[in-house]
C-alpha cells in the first residue's frame, strides 16, 4: 500500500490542484453545503443523517476535495478569508443576544475540562514519545536542530495555544525548519482527526452525557433561555432587516481589525522569540468582534435576534466548517516518510483524549465541555467557536473564552511539555 501511495501522492496532492480559481472553489464549496442541508431533509436520507451528522458531512466533503487534488488551502484563500471576515461576523451575530450572566452560570465544570485538556497535551507528548522510542529507538535520533523533540516542541505550542504559540515554540527551541513540515503536517492531520470525531459526537451528545453520567441542566437552561427569547421577539425578517444585521456585523468586524492592527504591534519586539499571544493580530480580532457582540447584548440590537441574527451567523460557521475541512489531507495518514511522527501524534492525542474522558466520567461534565474545552486547547479560536455553535448557537461565547484562555497559557505549557520530552530524549 505504501510502494503506491508513493505513486499516487505526487499526482494527486504535490502538484497544482485541479481547481486554482477561488470563485469556482467556493462555488463548489457553498454547493456541497447546499447539497447536504437539502438531502438532510429528505425522509429517506435520515437514517443516514441520524448517525453522520450534516455538520460532519459539511467538514468530510471538503476534506475529499482536497485529498483528492481538486482544491488545496495552500493556494485557495478560502479560509483565509473565512478566518478572518466571516468567523469574527459570525461570533458578532451569535453573542449579541447571549445572557452573559446565564453563561457564567454554567459552572467550573467548563474551565476543569479546559486545563484537563491542557494537562492531556502536556503530558501527552512526552509519553507518545517514550512509548514510540520504546517500539523503535532510532526515532530519538538527530543532533542539535534535527532533535525530534524540539519538533514536537512546535506540537504542543500549536495544541495548547495556537498558530502565534507553534511560531514562539519554532523559534524558541530552534527546530531545523525544513523538517518542520512534517510538523505541521502532524498538526492538520491528527487535531482533524479529532475535530471530526467531536462533529460526529455532537450529534449523539446526550447519548455520551448518558453514558457520563452528566449534569448538563445548567446548559440546557441555557438553550432553553435562548430559544424561548427568540420565539418571543421572532419575525418574518425584511430586506430592511437582513441588511440592518448584516451591516451591524460587517461593520464591527471592520472595527476590529482596525482595533487589532493598531494593538498587535504595541506587544511586538524586536526580537520574536520575545513575543507573546498579545501580539497576534488574530488573537485581538476574536477578541474585539467577542466584545463588541457582548457589548450590544445589552443594547437594542438584541432584538435583531428575532429577525434571524445568530442564524445568519450559523451560515458563516459552516462555511468556516466547510473551509477548514478543506486543510485534511486523508491520504496523508498513509505517508511512509511520515509515519512515525504520524504515529506520535496519534498516541499523544489519544492520550489526552482518554484524560478527558477520565476526568468528565469522575465529575459527570457534559461532553460539550470535553469537546469545547479540547478545541480550545487544539484547535484555538477558530475551531472552539465553532464546537460549541454546534451545539447551539448560543454557546459560541464559551468556546471564544475559553479559547483566549489558551492563548494565554499555551507558550508556558509548551516550554514544560518540551523540557519533559528533552528529558524522554536523554
Amino acid at each position: 500500500m505504501f510502494l503506491s501511495f508513493t505513486y499516487i501522492r505526487p499526482m494527486l496532492l504535490d502538484s497544482n490542484p485541479l481547481i486554482t480559481n477561488d470563485a469556482i472553489v467556493a462555488g463548489l464549496l457553498l454547493g456541497a453545503l447546499g447539497i447536504v442541508f437539502y438531502t438532510s431533509g429528505l425522509p429517506k436520507w435520515k437514517n443516514f443523517y441520524k448517525y453522520v451528522p450534516a455538520l460532519l458531512m459539511c467538514y468530510l466533503i471538503p476534506a475529499i476535495f482536497n485529498s483528492a487534488g481538486l482544491i488545496s488551502s495552500d493556494i485557495s484563500k478560502a479560509y483565509t478569508f473565512s478566518k478572518n471576515y466571516l468567523l469574527p461576523t459570525a461570533l458578532v451575530l451569535m453573542t449579541l443576544s447571549i445572557d452573559l450572566k446565564a453563561v457564567f452560570k454554567l459552572g467550573p465544570k467548563a474551565l476543569i475540562m479546559f486545563f484537563t485538556a491542557t494537562i492531556g497535551i502536556i503530558i501527552g507528548g512526552p509519553i507518545a514519545l517514550f512509548v514510540i522510542s520504546l517500539i523503535s529507538p532510532d526515532v530519538l535520533g538527530g543532533v542539535g536542530p534535527d532533535e525530534l523533540w524540539r519538533g514536537l516542541s512546535t506540537l504542543a505550542g500549536s495544541w495548547i495555544g495556537g498558530g502565534a504559540n507553534q511560531a514562539a515554540m519554532l523559534e524558541v527551541f530552534e527546530y531545523n525548519p525544513e523538517k518542520y513540515g512534517a510538523m505541521v503536517l502532524v498538526d492538520i492531520v491528527v487535531a482533524n482527526i479529532w475535530m471530526a470525531f467531536i462533529l460526529l459526537g455532537a450529534g449523539s451528545s446526550d447519548k455520551i452525557d448518558r453514558w457520563l453520567k452528566a449534569d448538563n441542566s445548567a446548559i440546557t437552561a441555557l438553550k432553553e433561555k435562548m430559544s424561548h427569547f427568540s420565539e418571543s421577539i421572532q419575525r418574518n425578517p425584511s430586506l430592511r432587516d437582513l441588511m440592518i444585521i448584516l451591516g451591524v456585523g460587517m461593520a464591527a468586524t471592520g472595527l476590529s481589525h482596525f482595533i487589532a492592527e493598531n494593538l498587535a504591534p504595541l506587544f511586538q519586539h524586536e526580537n520574536s522569540k520575545e513575543d507573546s499571544f498579545l501580539a497576534s493580530g488574530f488573537f485581538w480580532l476574536v477578541v474585539m468582534a467577542t466584545t463588541i457582540g457582548l457589548t450590544l447584548s445589552f443594547t437594542k440590537a438584541r432584538d435583531l435576534e428575532g429577525a434571524g441574527a445568530s442564524k445568519l451567523g450559523s451560515v458563516f460557521v459552516y462555511i468556516l466548517v466547510a473551509s477548514i475541512g478543506m486543510k485534511m489531507d486523508i491520504l496523508a495518514i498513509f505517508d511512509p516518510s511520515n509515519f512515525a511522527v504520524l504515529l506520535i501524534g496519534l498516541l499523544w492525542m489519544a492520550t489526552h483524549v482518554g484524560l478527558l474522558f477520565l476526568v468528565a466520567k469522575w465529575i459527570r461534565a457534559p461532553f460539550f465541555f470535553l469537546a469545547v474545552g479540547s478545541k480550545a486547547n487544539v484547535g484555538g479560536a477558530a475551531s472552539a467557536p465553532v464546537v460549541a455553535a454546534a451545539f447551539h448557537p448560543a454557546l459560541a461565547p464559551v468556546g471564544v473564552l475559553l479559547a483566549v484562555l489558551g492563548y494565554a497559557i499555551g507558550t508556558y505549557g509548551a516550554i514544560f511539555c518540551a523540557q519533559l520530552m528533552e528529558l524522554i530524549s536523554k
